[in-house]
């Protein structure tokens, strides 16, 4: 029985883990890869026809985005998921089967009028089609048998409708071993949906890191802060743009606007109208809203009781024709505009961003995770311009970002969550985060709860049996214009000296009220250490 690494390593995207076992060999998550590509990601041990079942922890594209393509290259087996991922998966892989053949289409009448060479879709929609046929579904907490040697437990991971932490028990030759698989872990009080649930025993933990190097703060009043934001944007007769993840994010902020509106004494938001411009987000809001009772929490049950849908309220549009897009740019009143993609990188979301960032009266709203390389982040970061369908763009508009309000567990959510096995486990394999944020969280894992972990690269290898690693990954850097491996390694660097200061900071608050002989000789320290390396 060995894992093997593939993808989401060192990287927060494109998440896929190889098992072998009991003769199977079985994929958990094929992501596609989003945002900027650091490392280069191994092959596959094994054919694509060979993959007997994969295993689907959630439905975001970094995680399902490339079975199409598997399906392209072969793959008949079985994918297991929750229904809800299977249903939201539906819309999610046409949709990007999609975007693929509208891309190739794109590029090629380019390569056409410059005499290059065509190009193919990295998949199509029949593609997309075909692997969707293959998909079947199971319910939380419930145990069952894969095959002979392997059962199976989905259990809920409190990060998106659907989502699961999988819990895998292999028994080969006589030796028994769990292996766990967190997915990506949720935040605690969504709206919506439960909180992640914490699982007790394993042998091998395969857990992610996205935010393993911060914290989101103290919880903000999420309702209060986006009440402030569409007041002062929509009183200066502005737009109040967000681009949203079509599946998870934009239910939550249907959620909030929702309260917004049924809480406020101000004419401006009590008449303010709504559109959500995303055909893929309106088909994903109907399923949110369809027979999903085992996924959500006590509060939105206690809603539905009451006959009123938690997300659906009076001003709310759902524009799904170009048409109907194109119309709101036009229109002159002010509104509210959630679009996807939610880090702005394909979909309608850019055309909104044309027509608005060079407004000053206008907001744009994160209310998301903007990866590396990606255009949300570039925004967040403050550039003073972008171009957008071959036209620079002035960013004027206000940018403005949601605090604390995130779908993954931060530093110390990680921490509780695995903390809260009871032994602890043999192994812990740190993923899905940036280069240094794995670094860093292994680091924490090994010297704060004295864990054995490390961070593999692509193409490691473990035998989970003897509890060895057979193989290292590769730690090989994509090539890009104007960035070398070694200016790469240097921020890497730089992120952990940062982490340190960081952690420092927080040392030094935690030793308020300490006595003032050993406050002046922490304060001695801190200085000569400056001393040593302000130059």
């Amino acid at each position: 029985m060995k894992l093997t690494f593939i993808g989401a390593d060192h990287e927060v995207t494109g998440s896929c883990h190889c098992l072998e076992a009991c003769g199977k060999k079985i994929l958990v998550d094929y992501g596609m890869e989003q945002g900027r590509d650091v490392f280069v990601n191994q092959e596959l041990p094994f054919p694509p026809a060979e993959v007997d079942y994969v295993l689907i922890t959630h439905t975001h594209i970094d995680h399902t985005g490339m079975l199409p393509e598997l399906y392209a290259k072969g793959f008949r087996g079985q994918i297991i998921s929750t229904e809800p991922t299977r249903r939201l998966s539906e819309i999610m892989l046409r949709d990007c089967a999609y975007i693929q053949e509208s891309e190739a289409e794109w590029r090629n009448r380019k390569n056409q009028r410059s005499g290059k060479d065509p190009v193919e879709p990295v998949y199509t929609m029949n593609d997309a089609e075909g692997v969707l046929q293959h998909f079947s579904s199971c319910h939380y907490n419930e145990k069952f048998t894969l095959c002979e040697g392997i059962e199976l437990r989905f259990v809920d991971a409190g990060h998106l409708l659907g989502s699961a932490s999988i819990e895998v028990w292999i028994t080969e030759e006589d030796v028994t071993k769990k292996i766990v698989f967190s997915g990506d872990i949720g935040n605690t009080d969504q709206p919506l949906i439960k909180n992640p649930t914490y699982i007790k025993e394993a042998d091998y933990v395969v857990m992610e890191s996205t935010y393993g190097n911060r914290s989101h703060g103290p919880k903000p009043d999420y309702q209060k802060e986006l009440t402030e934001i569409l007041e002062r944007t929509l009183s200066r007769k502005g737009n109040v743009v967000v681009p949203c993840f079509a599946v998870g994010r934009t239910q939550e902020m249907l959620y909030f606007l929702r309260q917004i509106k049924q809480d406020t004494n101000n004419p401006l938001l009590k008449n303010m109208q709504v559109y959500l411009d995303s055909p893929l987000a309106v088909e994903a809001t109907h399923i949110f809203g369809d027979g999903m009772l085992e996924c959500y929490d006590d509060e939105t049950l206690e809603l539905i009781r009451q006959g009123i849908n938690p997300i659906a309220f009076e001003g709310l549009h759902m524009t799904t024709t170009s048409t109907e897009s194109q119309l709101l740019n036009s229109d002159p009143k002010p509104k509210v505009i959630l679009s996807a993609s939610g880090m702005c990188d394909a979909g309608r979301i850019r055309h909104h961003l044309k027509h608005n960032l060079w407004r000053k009266e206008c907001t744009i709203v994160f209310a998301g995770y903007q990866a590396e390389g990606t255009l949300g982040r570039q925004l967040q970061d403050g550039v003073p311009a972008v171009k957008l369908f071959g036209e620079e763009i002035e960013v004027n508009a206000e940018i403005t970002q949601i605090s604390g309000i995130s779908g993954h567990a931060d530093n110390a959510g990680l921490m509780k969550w695995i903390s809260s096995f009871e032994k602890a486990p043999t192994q812990v394999f740190v993923v899905h985060g940036e280069d240094a944020v794995c670094e860093i969280f292994t680091d924490r894992l090994r010297n704060e709860l004295h864990l054995q972990a490390d961070a593999p690269f692509s193409g490691a290898c473990y035998d989970l049996a003897t509890g060895q690693w057979i193989k290292e990954g590769i730690k090989e850097y994509v090539k890009k214009d104007n960035v070398t491996a070694q200016t790469v390694r240097r921020s890497v660097v730089f992120e952990k000296l940062l982490a340190a200061g960081q952690r420092l900071i927080k040392v030094i608050k935690r030793n308020e009220g300490g006595t003032n002989k050993d406050l002046a000789k922490f304060a001695s320290q801190i200085h000569a250490l400056c001393d040593k390396w302000d130059r």
